[in-house]
């Protein structure tokens, strides 16, 4: 694999077919910049619209292509936030979990590339109804919020049902997962974890250290952090995946209504923690893909040893081709 050469390099303007997943928090100017650079292409997280955070970020994109990704019914609450991103230069809007239609026609409108992430195969079908130019099909091993169905059985079934490019998503962490994601009928992959520990990250050094002694196996998803955080996420089988820790130990089987009635003490807890770096309670965003991370290393690293284990990958299948057919 030498670089991509597909509908997704043609509106991205990408080089390979590796892109940084807009981490709320965590993915700021630095890391799409540097992705962008190494020929990935990078969003920023918009997350939850915090409006100073992302033009500080914005200003340390000029002169590379990105974009900037937002969480849809968020975005409704900071609806100006749109227009702030398009005039900094954002190549593409990623929009995730919830309707994009309110925004639809303002992408298009601002010759803009508009990138849907989905959880399900309806609403794929929906988002290329309402003109999205790339589709995302997240699968729930990914780290932060996704939905329920898995990443191997999601994304040939979005592929096969939308004729716009469609890129893989949750529990793709190397370069074996984006060859398998290739394999799969995607032409790219979206990749959170695999950034989250990157020097250029704007995660907490101690949390970058405790995802690359992470496993996969002692992650977990629930609604418990999006209550300590205040987040007025809606109903829907929406759940965070993060790292458990003594607080998800501590809440495990907790109901929602159980802790909605203690979002009060939740929320401080939280806020003391955050403060503190203190990771056995704040949370540490990652997916099933921890095992994968090993090393706090430069994103433009990361890349490339992301593709060119693919492009082994993919060459060890290539006698796969050349087999004698059955006699």
């Amino acid at each position: 694999m030498t670089s991509a050469s597909s509908e997704l390099h043609r509106l991205l303007r990408c080089r390979y077919p590796v892109l940084l997943a807009p981490m709320a928090g965590i993915g700021g100017g630095r890391l799409a910049r540097a992705v962008s650079d190494a020929g990935g292409f990078g969003f920023v997280g918009g997350g939850y619209g915090d409006e100073p955070w992302l033009h500080e970020e914005l200003q340390r994109l000029d002169g590379v292509p990105f974009g900037v990704g937002f969480i849809t019914w968020a975005l409704k609450e900071r609806p100006h936030l749109l227009a702030q991103v398009v005039d900094a230069g954002a190549a593409a809007i990623l929009l995730s979990f919830g309707d994009i239609r309110p925004f639809a026609g303002a992408v298009h409108a601002a010759g803009r590339i508009l990138v849907a992430q989905v959880q399900t195969l309806s609403q794929a079908r929906e988002a290329e109804a309402e003109g999205a130019h790339i589709i995302v099909a997240q699968g729930g091993e990914g780290g932060g919020h996704s939905g329920v169905r898995g990443t191997l059985a999601l994304v040939p079934a979005v592929v096969d049902a939308v004729k716009v490019p469609v890129v893989a998503a949750g529990g793709i962490a190397d370069g074996r997962g984006l060859a398998a994601a290739l394999a799969l009928g995607a032409q790219g992959v979206l990749c959170g974890t695999a950034f989250y520990a990157a020097e250029e990250s704007l995660a907490h050094p101690h949390a970058k250290q405790l995802l690359t002694q992470a496993s996969g196996d002692t992650t977990t998803k629930g609604e418990l952090f999006d209550v300590a955080r205040g987040l007025n996420w809606p109903s829907g089988p929406w759940g965070l995946r993060t790292l458990q820790n003594t607080l998800t130990q501590q809440w495990q089987g907790a109901s929602s209504a159980l802790l909605r009635a203690h979002a009060e003490e939740l929320q401080a807890t939280i806020a003391q923690a955050r403060q503190t770096a203190d990771h056995r309670l704040a949370p540490v965003i990652a997916g099933e893909a921890a095992d994968l991370v090993r090393k706090v290393e430069p994103a433009a690293l990361i890349v490339k040893q992301m593709v060119e284990t693919a492009r082994r990958s993919i060459e060890r299948l290539a006698p796969v081709h050349r087999a004698a057919p059955d006699r």
